[in-house]
């Protein structure tokens, strides 16, 4: 920015001091745009135009707020939207942090380029697929907590509960108590547990070069390991029932070392 503009209402910048105007000549208020519009008005547009894949008006809205001096607006609605309405694991967040990098430290944000690198930004948003189910897991965990409480309160069943149940062992998730946790201990589950049971993915299953490695890798263990045993720890869970634990053949000789065993 050169020296002789300075920030004004809204974060904008004007020559010589003078205040920033809208289209029509009017001077801007603190929450004005340039168009007439609201500030506020705009940036909820953005999101929602975004969150309906409307790219024109996503567009739009990155370009009037960055024109208006609040370029700040539009980069705080987005890092909203890649919490709030992005399907996650979706790789736009990194080109929309990439974008705004580029319009805050490597331009200036009222700039043409950084006016450029909103829109992108914005379509690029746009453009991704939207879901809210990070919001809505949020407020129905909360909303089945209060339940839960009020029920044992009550002295009934809760109407929903946690998709983990009570989390004890024998339970559904009985797997997950290895030698990692204080009841598996006491129930004698080291390393050869974990590694059978505990450490298997999926349900797609390890890759054919992760498979090799791992093969291999027990196989210099000074633990033995059945061929039922490798099978079965390399094999993906079952999509319709990933909890269910099958009981497997070992092979006894050799050492066990258990407890030298602290993979996760």
């Amino acid at each position: 920015m050169s020296e002789d503009k300075q920030a004004t209402l809204g974060g904008g910048a004007v020559e010589d001091g003078e205040p920033m105007t809208d289209d029509f000549g009017e001077e801007l208020d603190e929450n004005g745009t340039k168009g007439g519009y609201n500030r506020y008005d705009v940036s909820s547009l953005l999101q929602k135009a975004v969150r309906r894949s409307d790219e024109e008006c996503a567009a739009w809205a990155a370009w009037e707020l960055t024109r208006s001096g609040h370029a700040w607006n539009l980069w705080d609605r987005l890092a909203l939207y890649v919490v709030e309405d992005l399907r996650a694991g979706e790789e736009i967040v990194l080109l929309i942090e990439r974008y705004e990098e580029l319009a805050t430290e490597f331009w200036d944000t009222d700039s043409w380029e950084g006016r450029l690198c909103g829109i992108h930004a914005a379509l690029a948003a746009a453009r991704a697929p939207s879901t809210r189910e990070a919001t809505y897991a949020n407020g129905y965990f909360e909303q089945v907590a209060a339940e839960r409480a009020a029920a044992r309160e009550e002295g009934r069943e809760p109407k929903y509960d946690f998709p983990v149940g009570d989390l004890e062992p024998g339970g559904k998730h009985d797997v997950i108590f290895d030698q990692h946790t204080y009841d598996g201990k006491k129930m004698d589950r080291g390393g050869r547990y974990f590694t059978v049971h505990g450490a298997r993915v999926g349900p797609n299953g390890e890759t054919a070069v992760g498979e090799r490695w791992r093969r291999r890798a027990l196989d210099l263990e000074d633990r033995e390991y059945s061929d039922e045993e490798l099978d079965h720890a390399l094999a993906p869970v079952d999509p319709d029932d990933r909890w269910t634990e099958s009981d497997v053949s070992s092979t006894e000789s050799g050492a066990e070392a258990d407890d030298a065993d602290d993979d996760r």
